[in-house]
């Protein structure tokens, strides 16, 4: 397996500054508008009735690192394919995981509470989980193969990367939540067309990312095809099980799933580009490959497993902690 991925580390995608930075507009712009779903009541929710909360927040920022780590020990990727999962594993939930909570017919306010506390989580939650992950990683696999000093320099800038996410994240939501709390008769008019939008922006900017690395796609898929399936399945597993075994009810575990599993890849992707992070001449292909794909893929399982949740009916009461 090892072997065969090598051959992705030598990849360059077709990313230019001007992409980079359409790419942060985007995220910042998808973020901002999550964030006018968010009201401070949805905080005191999470404070009143903390046990969905607190099974979602174990489930996205311990559990999926963690099993994330222990496939990639089973796995035994390259070094650039591990690390690149870990970063996936590490960012928060994915800006389209409320519509798919919807579609399936979840807790939606939950979702949006776990979206509100990932993210500004994800501040000091992302560059920590990754740094403490990626650094039990590389002690293994360093150990187990001699690696030498080809893995240091993989090691990132904490404080950039900090930065990048405040950018990226706290500062569109909170602004977002401003606006919801101080503006709400002009917040209620905008929000869904800005929510409807940034769907459509941030799937253009997926086909567009696509396209443009359309030949590299071909050649290497069916080496990250398969790596993102498993990954993607034992995310969505991870949260509908830990939220099994907690006894929530059904609308949570539905909630908890799809936050567990839709992933902020376009934030992995950001990062990975960001020069002051990851520097050029490194070749990272293997990072940016499978966070290009996850992108791609967690849209079709969330829309796949939320139709056919939506088909199922509840049998429990659609509370916070039944």
């Amino acid at each position: 397996m090892r072997e065969a991925l090598e051959v992705l580390d030598n990849v360059r995608l077709n990313f230019s500054q001007s992409g980079l930075f359409a790419l942060n507009v985007t995220i910042a712009f998808i973020m901002f508008g999550v964030a006018l779903d968010i009201k401070l009541q949805h905080f005191k929710d999470v404070i009143m009735k903390p046990k969905s909360a607190l099974v979602g927040v174990l489930s996205q920022f311990l559990l999926l690192p963690l099993v994330t780590l222990a496939f990639i020990l089973i796995l035994n990727p390259t070094p650039t394919v591990a690390l690149g999962m870990i970063l996936i594993a590490s960012c928060p939930g994915g800006n389209i995981s409320n519509f798919m909570s919807a579609l399936a017919k979840g807790n939606v306010a939950l979702s949006v509470s776990l979206t509100a506390v990932a993210t500004l989580a994800a501040t000091f939650m992302t560059p920590l989980n990754f740094a403490i992950w990626g650094k039990i990683y590389l002690n293994q696999y360093n150990a187990s193969a001699g690696a030498g000093n080809y893995l240091v320099p993989i090691e990132i800038d904490f404080s950039q990367m900090v930065q990048t996410v405040v950018v990226l994240l706290g500062i569109p939501v909170v602004l977002g939540v401003l606006f919801s709390q101080y503006l709400p008769r002009f917040t209620a008019r905008i929000k869904k067309p800005i929510r409807q939008l940034s769907i459509i922006i941030f799937i253009a900017f997926v086909v567009i990312l696509l396209s443009a690395n359309f030949d590299h796609f071909m050649k290497f898929i069916h080496l990250v095809f398969i790596i993102v399936l498993i990954h993607n399945a034992i995310a969505l597993g991870t949260g509908f099980s830990i939220a099994t075994l907690f006894r929530l009810p059904r609308v949570d575990r539905r909630t908890i799933s799809l936050e567990t599993g839709i992933q902020n890849s376009g934030l992995a992707l950001v990062l990975m580009f960001n020069p002051k992070i990851f520097p050029p001449e490194l070749e990272l292909g293997g990072m940016t490959i499978i966070a290009a794909w996850w992108g791609v893929w967690h849209i079709i399982s969330g829309l796949a497993i939320s139709t056919i949740w939506s088909k199922k009916p509840l049998t429990q009461p659609a509370t916070s902690n039944g």
